[in-house]
């Protein structure tokens, strides 16, 4: 079964925190989850700590800890859902599985620092970068100063193109990190050309224009300093769904940008791997591995080697740990130009990945296409199912079923069923219409996570059904949506996403202003903390 236990005579062993930063500091793999929604882990967390919460456990559990021996230690903060986590883990195989002694009360009383904020590593390691590099930047003022001059210029855009397509300085063009360095020769073909590579805050920009320095670009180079932040907060305009993309590279630049950036991966440490090597790798039952193409998502899903996921790799350095649960696990990146793969390696080197490798030759090796596929621990859950046409009819009966969906809350406010509920997975033993109820329906995206949290609740003998294939079904067969997410039509408080300061349109000043102070003591942090092992190259 599935389905998470009541059980609570179940004994887990626990771990101290000091046990935890052992690990981390001796560089020994470990997997440390907070399994509380992601709002409330942004508000204090261990520095590599991964969110996981308890009700996504199922869904997300097998990529990001792939390894089912490996040490997984988990917290909440009171809430009671790590020993829930712990049993499920159990039964899902998880061999290894501990708490953390105390919670997160016990990791701050034993002298460990909390980190606010989310891929809070990726970012206290761009801030270390920009420290020890001295990585030049110029503010808002001078940039738009100069845009208005005419000088001779380009600002690329180093997030990822959704964000970019949001929100973006007038003129930029999107170019995701590990393609800066791969693109910047054609986009920039005169060394008088400045370049100015810009973020929504400080991360991409500090780590994008690092890049272009380190590959020995001979341009000027710049971060726009504070990003789209600082530029708001200089009070200047930004465009909306800009749509500009960087040029496919000449031949001739991509060997350039190759030469560089093997020069940078041998210096970081990064090796090569060949098939056969990482046949082997495959099949170490004492590590554990991860496969990440680093190319575009475009490019992934047109081809790609089977076992691997798509991790554009600007966005896997800004955060590693939505790809990569287990810290000091093996990683091995691929492209298909031999520069973002090692462009990339080389600062997950510096991030303290001791085993990175890239992989070059994909000979012998079977391709797939498509979208990719999701990697699961266990096999989904038989649940019954409904069709979208009986649904359609149900609803518009005069009894129709309680429907529940267990969406993300930015996709159910972008999109969702009309007469449907939002509610966050591990509420639902909380809330009395669910108990109530004489009949649930459950959907999702594309129904998995309805199924795994249909599994729950069937357990405790209620009925319900999954509509097959999801909302995804339900709006190709031509069904309405609606959009919004509102008291009337939650059953949960959106806390299982984190609204960030730097993404949006609707942000404040004085909380964007915030987020770059908290940024700005990173370093101090770090320093505290003592268990990061980066080594910024130099």
């Amino acid at each position: 079964m599935n389905a998470i236990s009541p059980a609570t005579s179940v004994q887990i062993t626990e771990t101290l925190p000091e046990q935890v930063r052992k690990s981390l500091r001796r560089g020994a793999e470990i997997a440390l989850l907070d399994v509380r929604e992601e709002d409330p882990f942004a508000s204090g967390h261990p520095l590599f700590a991964v969110n996981l919460p308890l009700g996504r456990i199922e869904e997300r559990i097998g990529a990001l800890l792939p390894r089912k021996t490996v040490p997984v230690v988990i917290y909440d903060n009171g809430e009671g859902r790590a020993h829930p986590a712990a049993i499920l883990l159990r039964q899902l195989g998880y061999t290894q599985v501990t708490l953390l002694a105390g919670g997160l009360e016990g990791w701050k009383a034993s002298g460990g620092e909390l980190f606010i904020d989310v891929n809070v590593p990726s970012k206290a390691f761009g801030e270390l970068v920009e420290h020890v590099r001295h990585t030049p930047s110029l503010p808002a003022e001078e940039v738009h100063e100069r845009i208005a001059r005419g000088d001779d210029l380009v600002i690329l855009d180093a997030r990822r193109f959704i964000e970019y397509n949001v929100m973006s300085i007038p003129g930029a063009q999107s170019v995701p990190g590990s393609e800066l360095a791969l693109r910047v020769r054609d986009i920039a073909p005169s060394v008088n050309t400045t370049v100015i590579v810009n973020c929504a805050g400080r991360t991409r920009s500090i780590i994008g224009t690092q890049s272009l320095v380190n590959a020995k670009i001979p341009n000027p180079v710049f971060a726009l300093r504070n990003g789209t932040i600082g530029w708001t907060l200089a009070g200047f305009e930004l465009d909306h769904h800009a749509t500009r993309n960087a040029p496919e590279p000449s031949e001739d630049n991509r060997l350039a940008a190759r030469s560089t950036a093997e020069e940078l991966a041998e210096r970081a440490g990064v090796r090569l791997i060949t098939p056969a090597e990482l046949e082997t790798l495959a099949h170490d039952d004492q590590r554990t591995l991860y496969r990440l193409d680093v190319r575009s998502p475009e490019e992934y899903a047109a081809t790609h080697l089977r076992g691997f996921r798509s991790a554009p790799g600007g966005q896997l350095v800004q955060a590693t740990d939505e790809w990569v649960g287990v810290r000091h696990g093996t990683i091995v990146l691929t492209d298909t130009d031999g520069v973002r793969a090692r462009m990339t390696a080389h600062w997950l080197r510096q991030l303290g990945w001791k085993e990175v490798y890239v992989l070059d030759d994909w000979s012998g090796l079977e391709h797939e296409s498509g979208s990719e596929p999701r990697v699961l621990a266990t096999p989904l859950p038989q649940t019954e199912i409904i069709t979208v046409d009986a649904l359609a009819t149900s609803l518009a009966s005069g009894s129709p079923p309680l429907l529940l969906d267990v969406a993300a809350s930015p996709a159910f406010r972008k999109s969702h069923i009309p007469g449907s509920f939002f509610i966050i997975p591990t509420d639902l033993s909380s809330v009395s219409r669910i108990r109530d109820a004489a009949e649930i329906v459950l959907t999702s995206p594309d129904g998995v996570s309805a199924r795994f949290t249909a599994a729950r609740l069937a357990s405790s003998g209620q009925k319900v059904r999954v509509l097959e294939g999801g909302t995804q079904n339900w709006q190709a067969a031509g069904h309405p949506l609606e959009r919004g997410l509102t008291h009337e039509n939650s059953l949960s408080q959106p806390i299982d996403v984190y609204k960030r300061p730097y993404e949006g349109t609707d942000n404040g000043h004085a909380a964007m202003q915030a987020y770059l102070d908290w940024e700005f003591g990173l370093v101090a942090q770090l320093e505290r903390d003592g268990t990061h092992g980066f080594n910024v190259l130099e």
